[in-house]
């Protein structure tokens, strides 16, 4: 058998190796092996050797032929809004892209901003972040639309993974990379996982951090990250090239192929604003995130942007289905069982000695640089965000604070690896730029972050009454 066949099995041999180990005092065994089936889940989305939607399945089929759990609960976080608001957003992207709305988008952004190289990393920068409420997959805003793109533009401009990528290609893919991580972090609608940093943080601090409290607390240093991405990026990976006229050509010549705006467009332009609006104005009508989303949904079917056939043959958001709402039902149960209050108290006695401020940041720390032993953003959050909110929420700190940077870090810490995230990978297999250099350049990259988040982000966070 190949590794990759047997490497498979890895997380059967991790269960049945801890499955008769006696459970520490005061934990009960149900929770210690709801622990035990959840930590093999977490490990098998590692590995990667089979998809998330299987690995979780097994989890939860594993712990009901177990009786750790009830069927009735292991279904229970299929019927999850936070689960079903990504779901939407999923079938509503797919729209967004099959209409080609959001090449449009990306392209127009070039043409009006990339009159030179710094300008073409600020158009990468603008169409993240149009496109990002709007597409909660980053993968695919990242490396379905703005990647083929990026990669055309390198290509027009003479650079080449084997010949010249510094040329303009290592800088452009660089660009593109860390602009969606910081699109991701900036809404709720910006990453898939996103809503399960929500989901916790309203389970232990009984805080709704919905999509307009997310959006209001990032924007500002959000844009600041987006702003100066590309000048950094410029310093530590300088382009050497002078002019970027092919581009302009290409550009043109790829807008005129589109033609004019479609009826499709049009009209998804229209719902894609009003769902925004309506998730702004939250206040004022009450309707929940997950439910403007099935607004969207309606309104895109009834008005025949796009058929019933079609938009079910998005296949990846049925396969968030079903990830997500196994990954919330494990994460539930676990939490119902008393396990992360267990985990959180033992861990925070290790930490009593010092003072709250230190505390918070401390786990912010030990948060953000354990992405480097994670092979996805997804696993990163399920794993350890809960157990943050647990152990700060016994400490005197503002809650609003510790659930903000939780929710931004947990996208940000991406920048970290070049295997952290679908758009990553994909961008970094594009092959312009060596693994070395992109540890080099995303470490310093997380500084950068760091410095805006922590100092930009908290004196914001101050002016809208965080703390």
């Amino acid at each position: 058998m190949g590794k990759k066949k047997i490497s498979k099995f890895y997380p059967l041999f991790l269960t049945l190796s801890l499955w008769f180990v006696d459970p520490p005092e005061d934990l009960n065994v149900v929770a210690f092996r709801l622990f035990i089936i959840f930590i093999s889940v977490i490990l098998s989305l590692l590995i990667q050797a089979i998809p998330m939607a299987v690995s979780v399945i097994a989890g939860l089929t594993f712990s009901v032929i177990t009786e750790l759990i009830t069927l009735k609960s292991a279904l229970k976080g299929f019927s999850d809004s936070t689960t079903w608001l990504v779901v939407n957003a999923f079938l509503i992207a797919g729209v967004i892209i099959n209409t080609g709305l959001g090449r449009r988008i990306s392209l127009l952004s070039i043409y009006y901003l990339g009159k030179t190289m710094k300008g073409l990393g600020y158009a990468i920068c603008s169409a993240e972040f149009i496109l990002g409420p709007l597409v909660p997959s980053n993968t695919a805003r990242g490396g379905g639309i703005l990647a083929p793109i990026v990669d055309s533009i390198s290509k027009e401009l003479g650079s080449r993974p084997s010949k010249s990528p510094q040329k303009a290609g290592e800088f452009l893919h660089l660009v593109g990379a860390h602009a969606n991580l910081i699109t991701a972090a900036m809404f709720l609608t910006g990453m898939a996982a996103n809503p399960l940093v929500s989901k916790a943080a309203k389970e232990v601090f009984n805080v709704d951090f919905g999509w307009l409290d997310w959006a209001l607390g990032a924007i500002v240093p959000g844009i600041i990250g987006l702003a100066g991405l590309p000048l950094i990026i410029m310093y530590l990976a300088p382009p050497k090239i002078d002019s970027i006229e092919p581009v302009r050509k290409k550009i043109i010549n790829d807008l005129s192929k589109l033609g004019p705006w479609k009826r499709s467009e049009l009209i998804t332009s229209v719902i894609m604003f009003s769902m925004l609006f309506l998730w702004l104005t939250k206040s004022f009508h009450n309707l929940g995130t997950t439910t403007v989303t099935f607004c969207g949904l309606i309104s895109i079917l009834v008005l025949n942007v796009a058929t019933w056939e079609n938009i079910v043959k998005n296949h990846k958001a049925w396969d968030t289905l079903i990830w997500l709402g196994g990954l919330l039902t494990l994460a539930t149960n676990l939490k119902d069982l008393g396990f992360i209050t267990w985990f959180a108290e033992n861990l925070q006695n290790s930490l009593s000695n010092f003072t709250p401020l230190v505390v918070v940041m401390l786990l912010v720390v030990i948060y953000f640089y354990s992405m480097y032993v994670f092979s996805m953003l997804t696993a990163h959050i399920v794993a350890l965000a809960s157990v943050i909110f647990v152990i700060a929420s016994n400490i005197q700190f503002e809650p609003f604070i510790i659930i903000a940077l939780v929710a931004y870090l947990s996208s940000l810490s991406g920048c970290l690896t070049n295997y952290s995230t679908g758009p990553v990978i994909i961008y970094f297999g594009n092959g312009y730029s060596t693994a070395s250099n992109w540890f080099k350049v995303g470490f310093l990259i997380s500084l950068y972050h760091l410095i805006i988040w922590l100092g930009i982000g908290s004196i914001w966070w101050k002016i809208i009454g965080w703390w």
